[in-house]
């Protein structure tokens, strides 16, 4: 059995025994009975000369191997979102190479890619104008679409400044959803994922917001595939879910409560496009086969130990969350380091890994025990722990 010794929040080493059994990586027999989108992370080069406070380099190799790694589990990519520390280090010239290097590296799998398209380019604290969001906006459209990509909407931390009112958020989504060649998922994200996204939609109050994003989809439903929720209401998505024109799906971005609402009701259920889909990959994989076998109970079985995990990993503040996803990869052997776009590995404090650690184990996502355990151990002595 492999054991280290892990500190508590005092210092004070433990024995800790791994005790999981690794769900192991193997394609789906059957396809999914929900469409799946992991949003995936990108896996820097530590050797780059490149000063993190610009953002960092990309390790393409390791990050293109991810994705087929993810598609080979039956799980759709979407691509360049803020898992991909889109607007934390991730740049829009390098989220449009990596647009175009995750399709060109999943051609002809079937798999299915969507591609976050927003107004990053842009320093929000220099954009005057509604139509200065707009023309943003449209850029990114063309440019992904000129790559054959489909697109996600993503939130506008421009729009959130500038817009006066619900109608300028109207304005600009019926102008960009003109544009768009194929029917696209927006994609609501709540101020706890980013801070400078509150009100979003022009108001604070959550239910106003909902009928104003209903509104979009009402005035353009036939360019609108479906809208992705990041609020982690469960509440609120459910309501809303039960309020979509037939054809459009909701696709969860709870990671808090996604099995519940992937597994739905009498009345429905989401889809996901989800950031935990990443570090949990395998189990999820599983439980969706699970699901698409009509076994509901079992679906709920394999994902009740990832919640604690997830809950982890995406508490507060939510917008770090990348650092735990890619401190799990970094254990699991996809990537051989810890180090990440902007320097975000220094974004958690040394007891958030430990926990992470302990409740991957314990959800069977370690999927080589003895690696993990001396990657943890490396990582440890980098703290200055002797485990």
């Amino acid at each position: 059995m492999t054991k280290l010794q892990l500190p508590d929040t005092s210092g004070k080493l433990c024995a800790y025994t791994l005790q999981g059994t690794p769900w192991d990586a193997a394609k789906p027999a059957r396809a999914f009975n929900r469409v799946v989108f992991s949003a995936a992370h990108v896996v820097a080069d530590p050797y780059a000369n490149v000063d993190p406070w610009t953002g960092g380099a990309i390790d393409w190799d390791a990050t293109l191997a991810y994705r087929r790694y993810l598609a080979d589990l039956g799980l759709g990519i979407a691509e360049a979102m803020d898992t991909a520390q889109r607007g934390m280090g991730l740049s829009w010239d390098d989220s449009l190479t990596l647009i175009r290097r995750t399709s060109q590296a999943l051609e002809g799998t079937g798999v299915p890619i969507f591609n976050g398209c927003g107004t990053d380019h842009l320093d929000p604290s220099a954009v005057g104008t509604v139509d200065d969001v707009i023309a943003a906006y449209l850029t990114q459209v063309e440019a992904i679409q000129q790559a054959g990509g489909r697109l996600i909407l993503m939130a506008s931390r421009a729009l959130a400044r500038v817009a006066k009112s619900p109608d300028d958020y109207l304005r600009v989504y019926r102008k960009v959803l003109a544009a768009a060649d194929q029917p696209v998922v927006l994609h609501w994200l709540g101020d706890m994922f980013d801070p400078e996204l509150k009100g979003y939609w022009g108001t604070g109050d959550l239910t106003a917001a909902r009928d104003i994003a209903l509104q979009v989809i009402e005035e353009s439903q036939s360019k609108v595939d479906g809208i992705k929720i990041s609020l982690l209401d469960k509440d609120r998505e459910i309501d809303m879910r039960r309020r979509l024109p037939a054809p459009v799906r909701m696709y969860t971005g709870d990671d808090f409560n996604y099995p519940e609402l992937i597994a739905g009701d009498d009345q429905g259920y989401s889809h996901a496009l989800l950031g935990i889909f990443d570090a949990i990959a395998p189990a999820a994989s599983h439980a969706l086969s699970a699901l698409a076998n009509g076994d509901k109970p079992k679906f709920l079985e394999i994902l009740e130990p990832t919640i604690p995990l997830s809950r982890r990993i995406f508490g507060a503040p939510t917008r770090f969350y990348k650092t735990g996803v890619v401190f799990l990869a970094y254990l699991n052997g996809h990537q051989p380091h810890m180090v990440m776009l902007a320097g975000h590995q220094a974004m958690r404090p040394l007891p958030y890994f430990v926990d992470i650690f302990k409740l991957a184990d314990a959800a069977g996502l370690l999927r080589e025990p003895e690696l993990a355990a001396a990657r943890m151990r490396q990582f440890l002595a980098l703290h200055g722990v002797q485990a």
